[in-house]
Parts: structure tokens; C-alpha cells; sequence
């Protein structure tokens, strides 16, 4: 059996689990008469998501059926899955998710860390906000991260905006088309950030550079290599970046500058 042909019996045998798990009350529904297994019957599942019995007892049966985006967000909010639960059946689908989850409160512990690491160190939002960072982040970050911004301290903004930071990245063009590919893999993922989304239509308006790079259609994963800034007080500088996801807010971002 191949990877491929697992993924519908992989995915049958998630929603039956989760289905015998939840009893008729907590699904808003009658007891009615005896039951010979635990938790709902298939029917009643398909009632509360809308869909045809025969269509889910197929899906649970692991057979290759048509899977729509809606349909399974009715599954979902009928089995009443959790965050990772939901997202996790629609990666099992290979879907998108119409109404993803809402962001998880910040976990403090991610904020707070940033003060506990002896390089720059700083926490990116699905928009590329700096949530937090830390001293030496301030400290290397010259025209995105060493004075207060207004508007928040939001990184694809400041490297096509911002002179300084401009004149501190080595090899401006080609780190700039990265960042550029980068944030659109991260977004890709969140294009229900409306915030993100701005980020990206005020840059198409206002900057030629970003125009050309993000109309290259460049895509690229955040990953770690050599950094190299040019700083205005300590001269040439490097270092090599490491970026971790949180398991409990895959949407943000720990970036942490390590020394060369």
C-alpha cells in the first residue's frame, strides 16, 4: 500500500474514533434507543453535518470519496474537534480550511523567552509583526527594531521602507527577494490574516522592489544559513539564523541569531 492510498483509511479511522468518543447528549441529541456501540451512530454525524449517510459511512469506510473544503468543516464542528484535532483532519484531507481556527492566545513563556537568549533574538506574527525581542536585537536591528514605530515593528515593511535597515543588510537585493519568497510560504499558510494580506497591498503600491520580487512568485521555507549586516557602530557583522514554529502557535515565528 502506498503512502497515498493510506491517507483515506488513515482518515476513516480518525473520524470513527472521534465519533465513538462523543455521546448523543454532548451532540445536543437523544439518548433514543439502546445502543449496541459507544459514542454516535454514522447517521447521526451526517445529520449534524449536513451530508448524506451514505457519503460519510463511505469516508469512514476509507474509500477515495470527493472531499470539499465545507464538507469537512461540517465533520468538524459536528464531532466537535479541538484546534489541533480540526487542523489535523484537514491535513489528512490535503485540504484547505474555510473558517481555520482562531489564533491561540500567545503563549506568554514564547515572549518572555526572547529575554532568556544571549544573541538577537526575536517572535514574528502571521503579518511579520516583532511581537518581542530583546536587547541585542534592538541593538543589531538598525531602522527596524532601535526606535519605537507607530505603525508596529513590522519586518517586510522595514526592509523596503526603511533606509537603514537598506545600508545594514549585506547583499540588500538578494536577502530582500528572499525575505520576500519566505513571507510567501509563511502567508500562504495564513491567508486569512487579513493584517498580512495589507502588508502586502501597501507594498505593492508603494514599492517598486517589492513589486518586482513578489510578482517573481519565488517561493522559500525560513531556514537557517549565514546572515551578514553591515552596522552603522560594530562594523561587518555575522551570524546564522535559526527559525522554530511553536507547536502551540504554528502561526508564529522564534527567530534566534547565532553567532557565526
Amino acid at each position: 500500500m502506498t503512502a497515498d492510498s493510506a491517507i483515506p483509511t488513515e482518515l476513516g479511522a480518525f473520524l470513527r474514533r472521534h465519533r465513538e468518543r462523543l455521546g448523543p447528549a454532548a451532540a445536543g441529541l437523544p439518548e433514543g434507543r439502546r445502543r449496541r456501540t459507544p459514542g454516535l451512530r454514522r447517521e447521526e454525524v451526517a445529520q449534524l453535518a449536513g451530508l448524506s449517510p451514505t457519503w460519510y459511512t463511505w469516508l469512514e469506510q476509507g474509500r477515495a470519496v470527493s472531499l470539499s473544503p465545507r464538507a469537512l468543516a461540517g465533520i468538524a464542528d459536528a464531532l466537535q474537534l479541538s484546534r489541533a484535532e480540526r487542523i489535523h483532519l484537514f491535513d489528512l484531507a490535503g485540504r484547505r480550511d474555510p473558517s481555520p481556527p482562531a489564533v491561540a492566545e500567545l503563549p506568554p513563556e514564547l515572549l518572555d523567552s526572547v529575554q532568556l537568549i544571549a544573541g538577537p533574538a526575536y517572535v514574528l506574527d502571521a503579518a511579520w509583526n516583532a511581537l518581542a525581542f530583546n536587547g541585542a536585537a534592538a541593538d543589531l536591528f538598525v531602522g527596524w527594531l532601535d526606535r519605537p514605530a507607530a505603525g508596529g515593528h513590522n519586518l517586510l515593511r522595514s526592509m523596503f521602507l526603511s533606509p537603514a535597515l537598506r545600508e545594514l543588510v549585506a547583499d540588500w537585493p538578494h536577502r530582500a527577494a528572499r525575505l520576500v519568497a519566505e513571507f510567501r510560504a509563511h502567508s500562504g499558510r495564513h491567508r486569512e490574516n487579513a493584517a498580512a494580506m495589507a502588508v502586502v497591498e501597501e507594498l505593492l503600491a508603494v514599492s517598486p522592489d517589492f513589486q518586482r520580487y513578489w510578482e517573481a512568485q519565488e517561493v522559500e521555507e525560513r531556514e537557517g544559513g549565514l546572515r551578514a549586516f553591515l552596522h552603522p557602530r560594530r562594523g561587518r557583522l555575522c551570524y546564522r539564523q535559526l527559525t522554530l514554529a511553536p507547536a502551540t502557535a504554528p502561526e508564529l515565528l522564534l527567530v534566534m541569531l547565532l553567532p557565526a
